[in-house]
């Protein structure tokens, strides 16, 4: 039986549950997940419940995950999945990617794929899903690795906000930063596929008009509450503006107040769920060949080694005729008596 090509996470908040038991999970990375608690830690300046925990030598706490774990816990995927494909926040903190590059530079692989969508974090779990889903078909590791950026495009991902005052992730006018001082706000922001706010209850906006722009295919969609906020405003308007097929409640993860730059969030996302459409829209694109590590691509760019597609190469230039001499005038010739064009 083959083994499918792992699909691992930076955090165990973004591992969905699967739609179906064929499904695999997610690998998470404790590598990641260490690297961001000490500099969660070194941020605190460490409690003294974590400093009795280190000084008890207690496993788990934070900077107790040693490079050679860390080696170790990559080189063991490899070694059972061939490839690994690593989505990590955009906004995760610096330490857990260096922690992910010196893991794969040590190892000095070419099988690990690093990538970073733009994708907030209930988007970025709903895309580990979808690539979970897909793994168990017949895609090659580096079609499976650049078709993040293709499925990334059909995930409509976005939040209930109480404030945008240091929102920067998406386009926030004045208007809507002077707002956010005003108590009971609401903002409907939408980061993908293409970013858009509103505030809630406007009155300028227009009666019977979707606050956000939905997809216009079938879509399931998720959603993530924080305690202070409720879903009530995305399962029952939104979900129904966007005619959602299902509604799926999970938890929130850490790094979305993060994010979103405030704890006052519950996030949504809407994609495809149907695993035949999903192979169908990436089937459907021309593949190529990485011009570098010579792995299978789809795009513009290699999943694996972040190569750019090769320029087509440029057509031959015509070879011109060869321009004949004008044959030599004999003296006595007539024609050389002749007055030049022109005079």
């Amino acid at each position: 039986m083959r083994v499918p090509t792992a699909i691992a996470v930076t955090s165990p908040d973004l591992v969905l549950p699967a739609l179906d038991r064929h499904t695999p999970s997610a690998a998470v990375l404790q590598a990641a997940v260490r690297a961001a608690a000490r500099g969660r830690a070194g941020r605190d300046r460490a409690t003294a419940k974590a400093a009795r925990q280190a000084a008890a030598g207690r496993a788990g706490t934070p900077g107790s995950y040693t490079l050679d774990q860390c080696l170790a816990e990559m080189h063991t995927l490899i070694e059972h999945h061939g490839y690994v494909i690593v989505l990590c926040p955009a906004s995760a903190p610096p330490a857990v990617i260096r922690r992910l590059h010196t893991v794969r530079s040590v190892l000095e692989t070419d099988r690990v794929a690093l990538l970073r969508p733009d994708l907030p974090p209930l988007g970025l779990a709903v895309l580990a899903l979808q690539l979970r889903q897909l793994s168990m078909c017949d895609f090659s590791p580096g079609v499976l690795a650049s078709a993040a950026r293709l499925l990334a495009h059909y995930i409509y991902a976005g939040a209930l906000l109480g404030s945008v005052a240091r929102l920067d992730r998406v386009p926030v006018d004045l208007k809507a930063h002077a707002r956010s001082w005003v108590p009971g706000s609401q903002f409907a922001v939408l980061a993908t596929p293409q970013p858009e706010l509103v505030r809630l209850g406007d009155r300028n906006a227009a009666p019977d008009t979707p606050a956000l722009t939905g997809p216009a295919f079938g879509t399931r969609l998720f959603t993530a509450a924080g305690q202070q906020f409720t879903p009530d405003w995305v399962t029952t308007t939104l979900a129904p503006a966007w005619r959602v097929q299902d509604v799926t409640e999970t938890r929130l993860s850490d790094e979305s107040a993060r994010w979103w730059a405030t704890g006052k969030v519950v996030e949504f996302a809407a994609a495809i769920p149907d695993i035949s459409v999903l192979y169908q829209l990436v089937s459907s694109v021309r593949r190529e060949e990485c011009h570098w590590c010579g792995l299978e691509l789809i795009g513009d760019r290699c999943g694996f080694c972040s190569s750019p597609l090769a320029p087509p190469p440029e057509p031959a230039p015509a070879l011109a005729a060869p321009v004949r001499a004008a044959p030599a005038l004999d003296p006595a010739d007539p024609r050389r008596a002749l007055p030049a064009a022109g005079r």
